[in-house]
């Protein structure tokens, strides 16, 4: 396998602080759990939901060649771990296609959940889920 594209990522602040790409973006993190959460941070849940939104839109986006428009909305919640200490990400994705039976925005999904990096990362997680929806215009 070839190698396509290779970044990295840096937080050396922890929940609270700065998130940075070296030589790019830096993104001030701020944990919700913080009772003086900084407004403008952003968290890894927001991050997590950014990355399969785009991810699996841009997949599916791929799929549909044109055919048709997408759009993907990912919630993430934070729980407490039902085994042990700590926390877990409950994540749901939800993709819907323009002018589309629920059958064929299922097809488009399956095949994009299939195909998605991110997808693949958590796809076997008991927490993660995939679901089709009505038609939804971007900002809606």
């Amino acid at each position: 396998m070839a190698m396509r594209y290779r970044t990295e990522a840096i937080n050396s602040d922890g929940g609270d602080g700065v998130a940075r790409v070296p030589g790019g973006l830096a993104v001030t993190v701020s944990s919700p759990l913080n009772p003086r959460r900084d407004p403008a941070g952003t968290d890894p849940e927001q991050l997590l939901a950014l990355a399969w939104a785009t991810c699996l839109n841009a997949t599916a986006q791929a799929v549909v060649a044109g055919r048709s428009r997408t759009a993907v909305r990912v919630e993430v919640e934070l729980h407490d771990a039902s085994a042990g200490a700590g926390f877990e990400f409950h994540v749901d994705a939800y993709l819907s296609l323009a002018d589309a039976s629920v059958d064929e925005a299922r097809q488009v999904l399956d095949a994009a959940h299939a195909r998605c990096p991110v997808s693949k990362l958590l796809g076997a997680a008991a927490t993660v889920e995939v679901h089709v929806e009505e038609w939804r215009a971007p900002g809606q």
